[in-house]
């Protein structure tokens, strides 16, 4: 069977290839504990159920129009404007089958081949591989535990150039847990300005996990509101993984052009899952904010039992559900029988050793790391970080 190049080059991504291989593991008895995956363990909230079983009972059940309902486009609009003081019109507003095609979308629509798209690094897994699949140029913009992962103004103007076509990024940040302040991209803002041809792809998925407070948008920076793509859904704030809904505000000619791709790829996204959005987007923020902070509770173990583990670096995370650890001091090391040569080693190493399952830090653009899920229960979150301390004792 002759394949495509394109997906011959595409990597498998890391996070779900490790969570595959806890699984195996767990079918056949054995005790692992599974910290790979980026999935709240929180249920969906009982009012989003409810308006999915009355859309089942209204009878819902048919082609969606390609950006989504009017009603869920006009109640996005509204918590854009609630939320994040972002003025869109229903017609900037396209859903997608999660956020994760909604970024997708939006590259497919903006990048040529040869375009640069700058990536401050960590990033997430799949931007990247998004961006080569497209024949986009990966510009990383690497970053450190230093700097709290975050990228400066000089850094940011450093790599922008006439060859740039976009800037991707999250915040809260999926694997860091950073968490830029207004002010902080206020000034990324103003490098921004010298550059008016960027597009800027803002992802706010962990938008309603932030530990600092309201998060800021981009776009509400009025010179930058015409460039700048807004991503958010509902799977990381809502619980609502499995549903599958994501959405973009962007100016209306990426918009056009992202219903345009997704009529020809998908269509629109699932009926029922339209309704229940609309009670999500339609819901005061202060409901969830029980989750919200379970999940800094469970930030505050993570990192006061990592900081009891030798030679391992950590950051103070302000959203998001992840550690990423600094680790290399462990490469090169051996207990006796294997060496652990970079991240993927150590991480493999840990899910025989302490059953343990993580994602190691290259596939993130940081490969002296690896990642956390803290998105489980606090025994889970402190047996995890004891086998794993136990387990680290036996290099040398």
């Amino acid at each position: 069977m002759q394949l495509s190049q394109r997906v011959l080059k595409l990597a498998e991504s890391e996070t779900l290839a490790m969570s595959r291989r806890a699984n195996e593991l767990k079918e056949k008895g054995v005790d692992v504990i599974n910290m790979s995956l980026g999935e709240p363990d929180f249920k969906t909230p009982d009012f989003i159920k409810r308006a999915a079983k009355e859309a089942i009972d209204k009878d819902f059940s048919y082609y969606t129009p390609v950006p989504g309902y009017k009603d869920l486009q006009t109640a996005i609009c509204k918590k854009f404007k609630r939320d994040n003081g972002l003025d869109y019109q229903p017609n900037q507003i396209v859903t997608s089958t999660g956020a994760k095609q909604s970024i997708i979308n939006v590259i497919m629509a903006i990048v040529n081949p040869g375009d640069e798209v700058i990536l401050p690094a960590p990033y997430w897994v799949s931007y990247s591989e998004m961006v080569s699949l497209f024949e986009g140029k990966v510009v990383e913009a690497s970053t450190g535990i230093e700097t709290d992962f975050k990228i400066t103004p000089a850094l940011l103007e450093k790599y922008l150039n006439p060859k740039t076509k976009a800037f991707l990024f999250s915040s809260p940040c999926n694997p860091t847990g950073t968490t830029y302040t207004e002010s902080e991209l206020r000034a990324l803002g103003e490098v921004f300005k010298k550059f008016p041809n960027v597009v800027i792809i803002s992802d706010e998925i962990y938008e309603h996990i932030n530990f600092q407070g309201k998060t800021f948008s981009l776009a509400a920076i009025p010179e930058l509101y015409d460039r700048t793509v807004t991503v958010n859904g509902l799977s990381k704030g809502f619980a609502m993984t499995g549903w599958r809904l994501g959405y973009i505000g962007a100016p209306k000619a990426i918009a056009d052009a992202c219903v345009k791709i997704q009529g020809q790829f998908t269509s629109g996204a699932c009926s029922i899952t339209q309704r229940a959005a609309i009670a999500a987007m339609e819901m005061d923020p202060s409901e969830i904010a029980p989750m919200r902070e379970a999940f800094r509770k469970r930030r505050d173990l993570i990192v006061s039992l990592f900081k009891e583990i030798p030679n391992v670096e950590i950051n103070h995370p302000e959203g998001a559900f992840y550690l990423f650890p600094k680790v290399s001091w462990y490469f090169g090391k051996t207990d006796g029988k294997t060496v652990v040569k970079d991240a993927k080693d150590l991480c493999m190493w840990l899910l025989d050793e302490a059953k343990v399952a993580l994602t190691p830090g290259g596939s993130f653009g940081a490969p002296d790391y690896f990642r956390l899920s803290y998105a489980t229960s606090e025994d889970k979150i402190t047996d995890a970080c004891k086998r794993i301390k136990t387990a680290l004792a036996k290099l040398h």
